[in-house]
């Protein structure tokens, strides 16, 4: 009787004592795991996020690692800290890891071109034939690639050619850019003769304990793994990545990733100088937006926070010391996580919901007391809605026609429109009021007007600042 009663007291003990945890922040604030816990869920509720990983770092150690939500909302999986989830951008400040290990075996220098590592010459290669009537590709250094200052652009199936081109001379300006990652991975096989996933594994993977995250889809993710959510809560199917792409395709967990940001500023497995180049300044940012490309406002608007790019990290000060962040998107996804080395903490938020990102600003605030750079990443916050009755959302229903043609229905008790005029399938519409309603894809709002016996007679659409009049023909 004795010996089955002691597992069982020292299982709630901790539970009790997991509840009861203080959690540190940034500003010497603490905060209880249950206070956490509402702050996520009610902002989730509120945004209607369809899933989010968190994960807390104190005094360099893994604290707080918790699922929320659902890893696939259709089939009703719940998520957990470690259920796997897609990186995207996460993946390259842990490919600048690897590139930082090469440094300190000398095997690659910061600052030496690029070409100078590899058999042939730039262009000769199909990937980089765009560049063969532009030199400036002998520019380009590993720095550079690290920091974002190659002149390359973020994918060139977005520039206007659908073509490579260097858009600036290199070293000249920050412009993010994953094509200049995925040159830097070019580099670094040919240096080390082996592919990006092996380095990984070997130097940052297993040393960490990371045993459920690869750059390669792995046979034991099967088992528990998240898809996306668009805006909609419909899931988007799961991408199996089968080539290694050091600029994402690497799928973690939050567990996981959550024990990278403590290796990162403990400097874990890199000398002392690589570990403080990593983190220092390479360059200012002076962006408004951080893809708007290599544009340069006259007036900094980042100048306050000292705004920069480290090597695979973004860089800001805060009134606690200074801060290291990177962010992860992909429809579907949004990730972001933040370190402050001064004081052994760190944030890790990994969500699979495309309505994720409107929530950070305020869900990093709460949980750190800090402002993040939130404009600049475009993390535009959520806007307040409310939950009408299906008997109300059914007074809506039905055709609108005029220099737009719309049909509005009610699917699983949710308001939808959708649009032939310009190709919209069904989206969610949200509350502001009665009968005021906006979607999240597009800054659009429509407003139900009804004659006086209550019918309604039209809707008055506003797309961003473009007004529409569509009568209810049906």
């Amino acid at each position: 009787m004795k010996k089955s009663f002691l597992p069982l007291f020292l299982l709630l003990a901790f539970a009790n004592y997991s509840i009861a945890q203080q959690i540190k922040r940034p500003d010497g604030k603490t905060m209880s795991v249950s206070a956490i816990n509402n702050i996520v869920k009610k902002l989730m509720d509120t945004a209607e996020v369809t899933g989010l990983q968190l994960g807390i770092v104190n005094n360099n150690t893994t604290v707080f690692a918790k699922g929320y939500g659902y890893s696939n909302i259709a089939l009703k999986k719940l998520n957990n800290a470690n259920t796997c989830f897609y990186a995207a951008s996460l993946a390259k400040p842990l490919f600048g890891y690897v590139v930082m290990h090469l440094v300190d075996e000398g095997k690659i220098d910061l600052d030496r071109p690029l070409y100078q590592y590899l058999p042939k010459p730039l262009p000769e290669y199909d990937n980089y034939k765009d560049l063969a009537n532009d030199a400036r590709w002998k520019l380009i250094t590993a720095r550079m690639c690290l920091s974002h200052t190659t002149g390359l652009p973020n994918w060139r199936q977005f520039t206007p050619h659908k073509k490579l081109e260097i858009l600036f001379t290199p070293g000249d300006r920050y412009s993010y850019s994953g094509e200049g990652i995925q040159l830097l991975q070019l580099a670094v096989e040919t240096i080390a003769g082996k592919p990006l996933e092996i380095l990984a594994r070997k130097k940052v993977f297993k040393p960490f304990g990371m045993t459920r995250t690869d750059y390669l889809w792995q046979p034991r993710f099967e088992s528990d793994y998240a898809v996306g959510h668009d805006w909609n809560d419909d899931t988007i199917p799961k991408r199996r990545s089968d080539k290694a792409a050091a600029a994402g395709s690497m799928e973690t967990t939050v567990t996981d990733y959550t024990r990278f940001m403590a290796a990162v500023m403990q400097g874990k497995g890199l000398s002392a100088k690589s570990a403080a180049e990593m983190l220092s300044p390479q360059i200012s940012i002076k962006s408004k937006r951080q893809l708007d490309g290599p544009e340069i406002q006259a007036v900094n608007p980042n100048e306050s926070i000292k705004l920069a790019y480290g090597l695979g990290w973004g860089l800001f000060n805060t009134p606690y010391g200074k801060a290291f962040f990177k962010e992860g998107h992909l429809d579907g996804w949004g990730h972001y996580v933040i370190g402050f080395p001064d004081k052994k903490i760190a944030l890790v938020i990994m969500c699979n919901s495309s309505s994720s990102e409107s929530i950070f600003k305020e869900l990093v605030e709460k949980l750190t007391g800090v402002t993040i750079p939130w404009y600049w990443e475009n993390y535009i916050p959520y806007r307040q809605n409310i939950k009408l009755p299906v008997n109300v959302l059914q007074q809506y229903v039905g055709e609108y026609d005029g220099k737009l043609k719309a049909i509005v229905s009610v699917v699983n008790g949710k308001l939808k429109v959708e649009s032939p005029t310009v190709h919209l399938s069904k989206t969610n519409l949200y509350a502001v009021n009665d009968h005021h309603f906006f979607l999240k894809i597009m800054e659009t709002d429509i407003d139900f007007v009804k004659d006086a016996s209550g019918k309604v007679i039209k809707a008055m659409l506003d797309d961003e600042g473009e007004k529409y009049e569509l009568k209810k023909v049906k």
